[in-house]
């Protein structure tokens, strides 16, 4: 099961929602709010309450448990992703596409298994950008042209995506040029042409305001449950709280990203990651054949550019013309190159762009010859990242909410400390941990040094002060041996499999041993405690 840090984007309503002890990332801190809350609250929030209210009426009465918390969010966005299959099988005959053999090469591929149903913001921009998409489109499935798309729907996506990353702008930009060029061409009203831009900015600027104001109700009452709790006569301090104080989180966003310093935080890479690492990570062949292609257009638009006569002809109608060839590429490499001027550079970011990668794919058969490679590509990538990659974190969280609600930690007062070292960030959600819930500590030591790790460990070894508590250590497998080097006991240990570390990867000789599993597995141990000398 493929995990990620950012999960928590969607897990920490869990706190507001069903009282559960959360991980609060930074972006949704009060203090320097920089995510929205609208998008949150209406996926993964709305599987909350539902199970919240199977619960309360008896209905379901086990319903909150790691498993729902976990899986729900996700079947919500697995339903949501058929969006995406919808807009492919819409837009494939616009561009000159077979809509079956889009719709096989698009849920074959791993980045649609794996990405879009999982709770990442990434998933919900290549939603949007796909429904932007299809607005936008100027013909209709039979190939005759359609008539212009009214602005509102196209401004009320357009911003709706700017508030769920401020990066969907540079996904929206060719669609929306690609939209105003046929607004401007079909039209011969200029009133018209005027009244349609009109009602896309108006609309945009209402979400905007939509967005805005549920973001300062929510980040100004701190929470759900100060929010709801409001009453009728503190509803005007509400208001003026509102009033002085705006919260704009894309701002908020774009002011932290535009600062090197901070991306640094996160992680530099060069400008050409997502050109020669991701893009391929993620698409494989499907990546190379695109920029084959683009190589091949970028040196006939030159040429043209040298001859006068075509280049009266031709300055413009490399985007607005209905050749699918030329604006597929501008759909997928402009996005491209603005995600690189950013120092931080992670595949996921580019998932919005496997639409526009699969209709130039699948027109005029490019894919066909290279099938046999896409199969073996995505099976792999599959495998790799949705079930190695951090695999064992969500089983280990699931074993270890067993434990500590276990019947004799019920009936007697059991102290846990679970402490993570080497793995992503654990959701502590899924542990069902009740806020006023005192006796389970979750300690997060990151990539912590051995040094380090150790001294955290012998002091608890050596902790003399709790009579009844219980020290969980997980680490990855290829740590196992460092750890040992602590001086340490430990009572037992449990193994899950698989787990890939690429932090910690494993050392390719015992791959090919008898000790392989442990290279690719995920160690539970219970520390011993130091016996007290009388």
């Amino acid at each position: 099961m493929y995990l990620c840090i950012y999960f928590f984007f969607f897990f920490s309503f869990i706190g507001d929602i069903l009282n559960l002890q959360v991980y609060y990332p930074w972006e949704f801190l009060s203090s320097s709010p920089c995510r929205t809350v609208v998008f949150p609250l209406m996926t993964s929030g709305i599987t909350y309450w539902v199970i919240k209210s199977l619960q309360q009426l008896d209905i379901c009465s086990s319903c909150i448990n790691s498993y729902t918390l976990l899986v729900s969010p996700r079947l919500l966005f697995t339903i949501f992703s058929f969006i995406l299959d919808y807009s492919v099988y819409r837009l494939a005959p616009s561009w000159e596409a077979d809509p079956w053999k889009a719709l096989v090469l698009l849920a074959g591929s791993y980045v649609t298994l794996v990405f879009y149903t999982r709770t990442f913001t990434n998933t919900l921009e290549g939603l949007l950008f796909a429904l932007l998409m299809l607005l936008v489109s100027s013909r209709k499935p039979n190939g005759s042209l359609a008539e212009p798309t009214s602005g509102p729907l196209i401004g009320i996506v357009t911003t709706a995506g700017f508030f769920n990353r401020p990066t969907f702008l540079a996904f929206a930009l060719m669609p929306l040029l690609y939209w105003a060029g046929f607004i401007v061409d079909s039209q011969r009203s200029t009133k018209t042409v005027i009244n349609h831009f009109l009602k896309l900015v108006l609309c945009a600027c209402f979400t905007a305001i939509v967005f805005i104001t549920a973001d300062t109700f929510y980040f100004t009452s701190v929470g759900l449950d100060n929010l709801y709790n409001i009453k009728k006569n503190s509803l005007f301090h509400v208001i003026g709280q509102l009033n002085e104080k705006m919260i704009v989180t894309p701002f908020n966003f774009l002011s932290y990203n535009l600062n090197p310093h901070n991306l640094a935080l996160h992680g530099s890479h060069p400008r050409v990651t997502h050109f020669t690492v991701n893009g391929m990570m993620l698409f494989g062949i499907l990546h190379i054949l695109a920029i084959g292609a683009g190589c091949k257009m970028l040196k006939q638009y030159i040429c043209q550019l040298m001859q006068v006569k075509s280049y009266y002809h031709g300055s413009s109608g490399l985007l607005l013309h209905s050749e699918s060839k030329p604006t597929l590429l501008l759909f997928y490499f402009v996005p491209l190159a603005f995600l690189s001027l950013f120092s931080h550079q992670e595949p996921r970011f580019l998932i919005p762009l496997i639409l526009p990668l699969v209709l130039f794919s699948t027109s005029q058969n490019r894919a066909m010859k290279w099938k046999y490679v896409i199969v073996i590509f995505n099976m792999l990538g599959a495998l790799l990242f949705g079930c190695l990659h951090q695999g064992g974190l969500i089983p280990c969280l699931f074993r270890l909410e067993q434990l500590v609600h276990s019947p004799e930690s019920s009936n007697y007062a059991r102290h846990y400390t679970l402490l993570f070292a080497h793995t992503y960030m654990p959701p502590r959600s899924l542990l069902n941990i009740k806020k006023k819930d005192t006796h389970i500590e979750v300690i997060d030591m990151a990539g912590s040094e051995e040094e380090t790790l150790c001294q955290a460990v012998e002091q608890r070894a050596n902790d003399f002060t709790c009579s009844d508590c219980h020290v969980f250590v997980i680490i990855p497998g290829t740590f196992r041996a460092t750890i040992t080097k602590c001086g340490v006991s430990f009572l037992n240990e449990t193994l899950i499999f698989p787990h890939l570390s690429m932090e910690d990867p494993p050392y390719l000789p015992f791959l090919f041993s008898g000790n392989w599993r442990s290279q690719l597995g995920l160690y539970i141990l219970q520390l011993g405690r130091v016996q007290q000398s009388l």
